[in-house]
C-alpha cells in the first residue's frame, strides 16, 4: 500500500502565492490591481465578477465551513451570484432584519409605545396620594442612558414630570412596577445561560431602563495589595458587589473576571489590576429589570422632592393570570410615549441591540392578541393595551376571543404570516425569537434577499434602509470597509456568534445598479492552524473581512446585470 505524503510547506507556499496572483486576496494588492485593469479596459463582465466571488469562497481555508450567498439586482431582478441560496444558516443578528421589517409593517413607523401611571385615587390638596401607584409599562426601551449622553436618570425625567403635573408630592403606599403587558419568560427562546449575564443577553421586560443592565467600573487602588475600587453606573443598591480583586504592582498582568449567577443580582468581581492599569469596564445585565426600573424611579422621584413611604415591588404576567389588570377601575394620572417606532428600529439595527429587537417582536405579538393578523389595514394596531387584561387566556374558540400563547409565540406567528404575504417560501425562515441570539434560529440567504427586495418597495423603505449600519460611517459597520468603494455605500446588517458571521443589506455598484445581498458564513474557525493561506501584504484574515471582501467587489463592479 502506498502512503501519500503531505505536501511540503514550500509547495503550500508556492500554491498559495499562485492563487493570490490569479484571484487576489480580499482587499489586497492583487484585487486592487485587477480593479484598476478592468477600469482602464472598460466595464467588467458579470461572468468575471462571478468568477472572483466564486474563487474567494472556494479558498482551502473555508473547506470545513459553509458559505451561503445570494445577490440580486433590484433594478432588473436578475441574480448576480448565488451559492447555497436555499440552505439553512444561522443568521445571528441578521434575524433583526426580519423583526424590524415586521414591526414597521405591522405597527407603522410613527407608532409610539405608552407608559402609564395608575392609582385608585387622585392626590389630595396637599399633594399626598393615599394608596399605591402603578407604573404600567408596554415595552418602551428608550429610557436609556445611551440616548441621553450617558445620563442614567435623564430618560426617566418625562415620567417624573408626569408625577409633578399630577400634583403628587408624596405617595403613602407602594410604588409598583407592572410588567404584565408581555406574557412569557424574560428570555428569548433558545437563549443560552452563559449569555445571560452579558448586556447582550439582558432579560426582557415591558418596564425597561438603561437596556436592563448596569455599567461596571473597576479601577486599581493607589498601592499594590489593596482591593480594586469597584463602582456601578448608576450607583444602586439593587445589585450587590462582591469585591474579590487585588491591586498588583506596576507592570503586572491585569485580568478581571465578572460573574453574576442566573436569577441573582450578586455580581462577583475577581482578578487583579496593576497600579498603572487604565481599569476595566463592562456592562452587566440585571435580574428582574422591572425591579431596577422602579428602584431608579423612586430615586428619581426623591431627587424631585417626591417621597414614597412604601416599598417598591413588581407585578408580572403570572400574577395577572389570577388578578387581571383592569384599567377601567383605575385612574390614569399621566403617561409618556416613546420616540416613533422608526427611531426605535434605527436604535435597534445600528448598534445591533438584542433586547430592543426582542421587545419589538413582543410588541407585535401583543398587537395581535385581541385583533386579526395581517388581514386588516396595514400598519394599524387592532387594540390599545389599556383595554387588555394581561394574562394568558384560555384557548380561543370563538371570533373576538384573545389569541392564546406567549407574546413571543404570537410575534413569531405574525412574522410567519408577514413572510408568507411578501413571497418568502414557507419553511425558509425558522426564527424562534427576535434578536438572533438563539443558536436554533436558521434562515436561507434566498429568504433574506426576498425580504430586502420587498422592503425596498414598501411604504417604509426609507426608514428601513436608513436604519441599517453604513460601511465606514456608523453602527456596527463604522470601522469596516473604510477607504474602499463600499464606504458610505453599503448599508447592511451584521451578525456575529461564535463560528457564525453574516452580512446582509444593500449596495450600489460603480455602474449605479442597486443590489440586495445576503452573505452568510457558518462553522468558520479563523483560529484553526491551517485556516489561513499566505495573505497578501496588508491583507486581513478576520472573518468579517472575508465577507466585506465580497461587498467591496459588488461596490466596485463596473458592469451591469444586463
Amino acid at each position: 500500500m502506498k502512503i501519500r505524503q503531505a505536501p511540503k510547506p514550500e509547495l503550500k507556499l508556492i500554491t498559495a502565492l499562485l492563487v493570490l496572483h490569479a484571484f487576489g486576496a480580499p482587499g489586497g494588492w492583487a484585487l486592487q490591481a485587477r480593479q484598476q485593469r478592468t477600469g482602464a479596459q472598460g466595464a467588467e463582465s458579470l461572468s468575471a465578477l462571478r468568477e472572483r466571488i466564486a474563487a474567494h469562497i472556494a479558498q482551502p481555508k473555508f473547506a470545513p465551513a459553509a458559505w451561503g450567498v445570494k445577490i440580486v439586482s433590484l433594478d432588473t431582478g436578475k441574480t448576480i451570484f448565488e451559492h447555497n441560496p436555499q440552505k439553512y444558516f444561522n443568521p445571528a443578528s441578521n434575524a433583526k432584519l426580519y423583526t424590524a421589517a415586521l414591526a414597521l409593517e405591522r405597527l407603522g413607523a410613527d407608532y409610539r409605545i405608552k407608559t402609564s401611571l395608575y392609582s385608585t385615587a387622585r392626590p389630595g390638596a396637599s399633594g399626598t396620594l393615599k394608596g399605591d401607584l402603578i407604573v404600567y409599562g408596554r415595552g418602551d426601551p428608550t429610557m436609556a442612558a445611551r440616548l441621553n449622553g450617558g445620563d442614567y436618570f435623564k430618560g426617566m425625567e418625562p415620567l417624573v414630570t408626569q408625577f409633578v403635573n399630577a400634583g403628587i408630592r408624596r405617595i403613602e403606599g407602594d410604588l409598583i412596577g407592572d410588567e404584565s403587558y408581555f406574557a412569557g419568560p424574560p428570555f428569548g427562546a433558545g437563549w443560552e445561560w452563559d449569555d445571560l449575564q452579558a448586556y447582550y443577553g439582558a432579560e426582557v421586560s415591558s418596564l425597561t431602563v438603561n437596556d436592563n443592565a448596569v455599567d461596571l467600573f473597576v479601577k486599581p487602588a493607589d498601592r499594590a495589595g489593596l482591593p480594586c475600587r469597584i463602582t456601578t453606573g448608576p450607583a444602586t443598591s439593587f445589585v450587590t458587589l462582591m469585591n474579590r480583586t487585588q491591586t498588583a504592582a506596576k507592570g503586572a498582568e491585569s485580568r478581571i473576571v465578572v460573574y453574576r449567577p442566573v436569577g441573582e443580582n450578586i455580581i462577583y468581581v475577581s482578578g487583579r489590576l496593576s497600579t498603572d492599569s487604565n481599569g476595566y469596564y463592562g456592562a452587566i445585565a440585571v435580574h428582574n429589570p422591572a425591579g431596577l426600573f422602579v428602584s431608579l424611579l423612586k430615586e428619581a422621584l426623591d431627587r424631585r422632592g417626591i417621597a414614597v413611604t412604601g416599598r417598591t415591588r413588581v407585578i408580572d404576567w403570572k400574577y395577572r393570570e389570577v388578578t387581571p389588570f383592569d384599567s377601567s377601575r383605575l385612574i390614569e394620572l399621566g403617561s409618556v410615549e416613546s420616540m416613533p417606532l422608526g427611531g426605535i428600529v434605527r436604535e435597534t439595527l445600528k448598534p445591533s441591540q438584542n433586547l430592543w429587537a426582542q421587545l419589538l417582536l413582543l410588541q407585535v405579538g401583543e398587537s395581535s392578541r385581541f385583533g386579526a393578523g395581517f388581514g386588516s389595514m396595514p400598519g394599524s394596531v387592532a387594540r390599545d393595551g389599556l383595554l387588555k387584561a394581561a394574562q394568558l387566556p384560555a384557548p380561543a374558540s370563538k371570533p373576538g376571543e384573545p389569541r392564546e400563547g406567549t407574546s413571543e409565540e404570537l410575534g413569531v406567528e405574525m412574522l410567519n404570516e408577514f413572510l408568507n404575504q411578501v413571497g418568502v417560501k414557507k419553511g425558509d425562515v425558522l426564527l424562534e425569537e427576535g434578536s438572533g441570539l438563539s443558536r436554533r434560529d436558521v434562515i436561507t440567504p434566498e429568504a433574506t434577499v426576498a425580504l430586502l427586495a420587498h422592503a425596498s418597495k414598501s411604504r417604509w423603505s426609507d426608514v428601513y434602509r436608513n436604519a441599517l449600519p453604513i460601511a465606514g460611517i456608523d453602527g456596527t459597520l463604522q470601522n469596516r470597509m473604510k477607504g474602499t468603494a463600499a464606504a458610505g455605500n453599503v448599508r447592511a446588517k451584521t451578525g456575529t456568534l461564535r463560528y457564525v458571521h453574516t452580512l446582509s443589506g444593500y449596495v450600489t455598484t460603480a455602474a449605479g445598479e442597486r443590489l440586495a445581498f445576503s452573505i452568510m458564513l457558518n462553522n468558520y474557525n479563523a483560529e484553526r492552524p491551517d485556516a489561513s493561506s499566505v495573505p497578501a501584504p496588508g491583507a486581513s484574515t478576520a472573518p468579517r473581512d472575508e465577507m466585506d471582501a465580497i461587498a467591496i467587489m459588488l461596490a466596485g463592479f463596473t458592469g451591469r446585470s444586463q
